[in-house]
């Protein structure tokens, strides 16, 4: 299934604000597709990524999981060993609004990621954090459940499917 985000603005121009809403351009774009979309499953958590392995073992089809890691820029929540374990399991991509690490290696993953940035240093493992409560960042609201859409061009959440 093919879109871009442009076209899906063009299309559900009424929508936008309400039910559809643009993410404000924050992320850099990391792993094997530069393109992808799903349901949005959701992380709130602090440097402290325990929940994303559990997620990640899980199966995944048709989901994009959300990270609200607190922006923090001073240790990774996903890594290379964790972008494989979602690859494995179906996991269409992964926004963290925090950091990663091992990109060149999560480069040649087919999954999508977008991060803030790298960072070397992996996080703390305390198993502290939310699982499947609506987050914010980016001007945006991201509900468990709804549709995200990802590509070169910004990053789409919608109340309800648009392809």
């Amino acid at each position: 299934m093919t879109f871009k985000t442009p076209d899906l603005c063009d299309q559900f121009e009424a929508e936008i604000g309400k039910s559809l809403r643009v993410v404000t351009p924050m992320f850099k774009t990391y792993g094997g597709r530069t393109t992808f979309s799903g349901q949005i499953a959701t992380l709130k958590l602090f440097e402290d990524n325990s929940l994303v392995r559990t997620a990640f073992a899980e199966e995944g089809k048709g989901k994009v999981l959300v990270i609200d890691g607190g922006g923090s820029l001073r240790c990774a929540l996903v890594g290379d060993q964790l972008a494989i374990l979602a690859a494995k399991n179906g996991w269409e991509g992964v926004v963290v609004y925090g950091c990663i690490r091992d990109s060149g290696d999560i480069n040649g993953i087919d999954i999508g990621v977008r991060a803030l940035d790298t960072h070397p240093q992996k996080s703390i493992k305390k198993n502290v954090g939310d699982r499947d409560i609506a987050v914010s960042f980016g001007g945006v609201t991201f509900n468990p459940g709804e549709w995200i859409y990802v590509d070169e061009d910004g990053v789409l959440v919608s109340s309800k499917a648009l392809i």
